[in-house]
């Protein structure tokens, strides 16, 4: 499966949507907080990111891993450098 590709913060911003919309999460008012992807070599599935160290996770983690494991599955992080816009690069 070809993965799409998103930057680090629309990657953290759809890893928190779909964990804040998790029913144990739900049900109990929840509010984990996801850091950053960091990039990293890819691994074996393919993937070039992972994330690490949710905040407010404990007895969560399963839930949290199964997420991660899903959006791991459909995204890579984007690894172009935003040009400075500067014509006159050198």
């Amino acid at each position: 499966m070809i993965r799409k590709t998103l930057n680090a913060s629309q990657l953290q911003q759809e890893v928190s949507r779909r964990i804040q919309k998790l029913p144990e999460i739900v049900e109990d008012g929840v509010k984990i907080r996801v850091p950053r992807p960091q990039l990293q070599e890819v691994d074996k599935t393919g993937c070039n990111w992972n994330m690490t160290h949710f905040g407010n996770a404990i007895g969560f983690e399963p839930d949290i891993e199964r997420v991660l494991t899903a959006v791991r599955a459909e995204y890579n992080l984007a690894t172009e450098v935003k040009r400075s816009g500067n014509p006159f690069e050198d």
